[in-house]
């Protein structure tokens, strides 16, 4: 059997130990790789060429903080859009409705009542009775003279047969001659704006030397039952407010606590790093300011609106005799600017009680903190 053997020519030559030493020089031994794992080099940089791609991503990098802060807005401290402040912001417009319709409703007939006490205390009535004997046409001639020479009277009116009859028509109906009725006639007196209260007295002691069967009635009675009854409405009206107000102020309590008690975690981190208790009560009552507001414009201005179309509906649709409005039992129910200014001043004062009630509620919330 033949062996084959490899010529001497075509083996490699073989390598001396210098040349060994020189190929592979000895260096620090890696302790970290092991043993039998290939060395990688680290990639050798290209001078000129990574420089602009290393300054975008740096510009990139340190653009991507500033463009995170500008999209997110700071949150405050209280939601501004929840369901317990659209709740708020109804309860306080209801309050703020019923306390303007109280002011309104004052105002109003606080104004009638002063303009018919006014107008009663003007107008004096002059009474004639039928009696045996009596000429009743001249003795209504004689009083009505004597009412005009007095001073402080700036006219006398003596009513006709017809204008009497037209009184009574309510009552005895239309039609029916009075001549044969003993109807005392009468006589209107108008008394000057700057007339003094003797000349009424005056003009009784005339009447009663000159002609002894006329009497005087200057409505004081009425004048002062009109009186009373208008100071009694207002000061249900001042109830009723106090009422609407002492719920409103309840209302805002519980409703702060409760948005204290939600962000109580952010209230007590605030105030253990420093924060002081007039910043996180000016919080929150900014915030309570703004529902108050929202709340007592919906309910000022729904109270507004209801008083303009009670005193103007009437009127486009004809219930008013003569363009005026319709008439109750005492007059035209109308509000003038001071009623408007009223409600006005209602919806500001409410929003105001919103605010302080919130900011009290806050600070003694803190003070339990402490």
């Amino acid at each position: 059997m033949s062996e084959t053997r490899t010529p001497p020519s075509s083996l490699p030559p073989r390598r001396g130990p210098a040349e060994v030493g020189a190929r592979t020089p000895p260096g620090p031994r890696d302790e970290t790789r092991p043993p039998g794992e290939l060395r990688r080099e680290p990639a050798r940089e290209q001078p000129g060429r990574d420089e602009p791609v290393r300054e975008e991503a740096r510009e990139e990098t340190t653009a991507r903080p500033a463009r995170a802060t500008r999209a997110r807005p700071l949150s405050p401290i209280v939601p501004g859009s929840t369901v317990t402040g659209h709740a708020l912001v109804a309860v306080v417009a209801i309050m703020t409705f019923l306390a303007a319709l109280t002011v309104g409703t004052v105002a109003s007939v606080r104004t009638l009542a002063s303009g018919w006490t006014a107008e009663i205390s003007r107008e004096v009535t002059i009474q004639i009775k039928p009696a045996d004997g009596l000429d009743i046409e001249a003795a209504l001639a004689r009083a009505t003279q004597v009412t005009r020479s007095t001073p402080g009277v700036a006219a006398a009116r003596p009513l006709a047969a017809a204008e009497t009859a037209k009184l009574l028509e309510p009552w005895l109906g239309a039609g029916i001659d009075v001549t044969n009725l003993p109807v005392p006639r009468l006589i209107v007196v108008t008394l000057a704006s700057n007339a003094e209260p003797a000349a009424i007295q005056a003009l009784k002691a005339s009447l009663a030397a000159q002609v002894p069967s006329a009497s005087l009635d200057d409505h004081r009675q009425w004048s002062a039952r009109l009186s009373s009854t208008a100071r009694a409405v207002v000061v249900m009206g001042l109830g009723v407010l106090a009422l609407v107000s002492a719920a409103t102020i309840l209302s805002v309590v519980f409703a702060t606590r409760a948005a204290v008690a939600a962000g109580r975690p952010i209230v007590e981190v605030l105030h253990f790093v420093g924060a002081r208790d007039s910043f996180i009560a000016a919080e929150f009552q900014q915030h309570f300011l703004t529902i108050g507001l929202k709340g007592g414009a919906i309910g000022g201005g729904a109270a507004m609106a209801l008083f303009f179309a009670l005193t103007a509906l009437p009127i486009w649709l004809g219930g008013g005799a003569g363009g005026q409005p319709t008439d109750t039992l005492v007059g035209g129910m109308t509000l003038d600017l001071r009623g408007y200014g009223g409600i006005f001043g209602v919806a500001v004062l409410v929003a105001l009680v919103t605010s302080a009630t919130s900011r009290i509620t806050v600070l003694r919330t803190l003070r339990s903190i402490n």
